[in-house]
């Protein structure tokens, strides 16, 4: 079976795959902050609120889905993301493409993170300005206007 058929099988509940992903989102941006720095699973879970098991899920599904997350076992072990190519070659989407990423975004709200929102205007500006005003928020405290 397909990765991804694998992921969206995991779980059928809308509210906990959402849970899922915005915690998922955080400790992407979590480690990338860290400068690639091991962090302990456990700190992150501190910081998360859920089981340290529940975290080593999480990286397990991030590096199963291709990012560059290198974990280590033992007394000095902990978890990294390899920020050292953190400057990505240009994507090449098509208008489906971008809708669907879109479409996902939209779902965790133009707030879920600094970064969501970044991606989202990003890829709204790819589509030349054919996105509805005020539909995705610049800051995420900025009120919609119409």
């Amino acid at each position: 079976m397909d990765p991804s058929a694998e992921l969206a099988a995991a779980s059928r509940d809308g509210h906990l795959a959402l849970r899922r992903v915005e915690r998922q989102q955080w400790l992407v941006e979590r480690l990338y902050a860290a400068h690639g720095t091991l962090l302990l699973l456990d700190d992150l879970a501190v910081e998360l609120g859920v089981s340290g098991r529940t975290v080593a899920r999480d990286v397990a599904r991030l590096r199963d889905a291709g990012l560059p997350i290198e974990t280590r076992q033992g007394r000095d072990g902990g978890v990294r993301l390899d920020v050292s190519g953190d400057r990505l070659r240009p994507v090449d989407l098509d208008l489906p493409e971008i809708a669907a990423l879109l479409s996902s975004l939209a779902v965790l709200g133009p707030s879920a993170s600094a970064s969501a929102s970044s991606a989202a205007l990003k890829l709204a500006a790819a589509l030349g300005g054919r996105t509805p005003a005020g539909r995705i928020a610049r800051d995420p405290t900025e009120q919609e206007t119409r």
